[in-house]
């Protein structure tokens, strides 16, 4: 892992590893189509929102990963079969206002 190196992580940051590493999870108890597809658009998601998201944009940052648990939450459910990227608002309107 990159923080091996004595670089410490903050709360925020293991909070969002943390996250990441529950939708990895989420997607194995999955049949394997489903588990391409939720695997691609988490990668994609997490990715997008690594490079357009302000990182001192804390507030946003909160809603993000509390959205992400409530998607996590659904995921897991036996019922839930996929998931969807939704695009909630641009971060770039959200970092202009700040």
């Amino acid at each position: 892992m990159g923080a091996s190196k004595g670089q410490k992580l903050s709360g925020m940051q293991k909070q969002v590893l943390s996250l990441y590493r529950g939708f990895l999870r989420a997607a194995r108890s999955k049949p394997a189509e489903e588990r391409r597809q939720i695997e691609s658009v988490v990668s994609a998601e997490f990715h997008r929102n690594s490079k357009q998201v302000d990182r001192k944009n804390f507030l946003y940052i909160e809603y993000l990963l509390r959205r992400g648990k409530k998607q996590l939450d659904q995921l897991k459910s036996p019922d839930t079969i996929g998931l969807s990227s939704v695009n909630v608002g641009s971060s770039k309107k959200q970092n202009a206002d700040t």
